[in-house]
């Protein structure tokens, strides 16, 4: 068996990433695909968080864009987190991953109130524990309950896939075909750039903590588990040159 790079990691997961090639909500197949992988990581003797966004069933920007209220949109984003969540706890239980789903919102009937000692618990005893709610406020995206949760478990790496982007690159790849990839970058660069990697928020908060990401396609095949492995994928973002 392979020996993981990461002895614990917070995989943040896009609502994207779930969607797979459907238009709207879960794609079956692309869960279980996932599932497998990130039980495959698990017998590998690591510890893994997990973090998902919500933009497969609700898109917050886009309601807000319509008219509704930016926090009345942001907490229905927050809600559709925990759908994904407990779809994805179901899939790797029944795939025999003994998992737990904590939630930043207050709705303890289908799962635990996130409190960070028992979440850290949880890890050592060798479950996957997947956080829900954001960080149950608004104004705060996927993508920065992803660097808080990372930071707050003391994971080693922040892993984040993206829907249909291989990496981090110096322009839109979908506008830009002359786009070009970038292997490894600093925080900071990635700041200065504005480089759309992940919310400047998210990314303020890793590069504080010298917390390094790897970016990468969710449909990479064996993504998440060559990530673990240290395997050459998608993009290192890190505080050193």
């Amino acid at each position: 068996m392979p020996e993981a790079k990461y002895k614990r990691v917070l995989l943040k997961l896009s609502g994207e990433a779930l969607r797979g090639k459907s238009s709207y909500g879960i794609n079956n197949p692309t869960l279980n695909r996932i599932a497998l992988q990130i039980k495959e990581v698990v017998k590998l003797g690591v510890g893994v968080g997990i973090v998902v966004g919500g933009g497969n069933i609700w898109r917050g920007a886009q309601a807000e864009a319509d008219g509704m209220d930016r926090v009345t949109a942001d907490y229905a984003g927050m809600l559709a987190t925990v759908i994904n969540a407990i779809a994805l706890q179901d899939v790797l239980e029944r795939l025999g991953v003994d998992t737990r789903t904590q939630s930043a919102l207050e709705i303890e009937k289908v799962a635990e109130p996130y409190i960070r000692r028992r979440a850290i618990r949880h890890l050592e005893k060798g479950r996957v524990v997947i956080f829900a709610g954001g960080t149950g406020n608004p104004y705060m995206t996927a993508d920065t309950a992803g660097a808080l949760r990372a930071i707050e478990i003391n994971a080693e790496i922040l892993l984040m896939t993206k829907s249909g982007v291989d990496g981090i690159y110096d322009a839109d790849p979908n506008k830009n075909p002359k786009a070009k990839k970038i292997d490894k970058i600093t925080h900071i660069k990635a700041l200065s750039m504005r480089l759309k990697v992940m919310d400047t928020t998210a990314l303020s908060l890793c590069m504080d903590n010298k917390l390094p990401i790897i970016v990468f396609d969710s449909e990479a095949k064996d993504g998440i588990l060559k990530a673990v492995l240290g395997k050459s994928i998608g993009t290192l973002v890190t505080s050193e040159n």
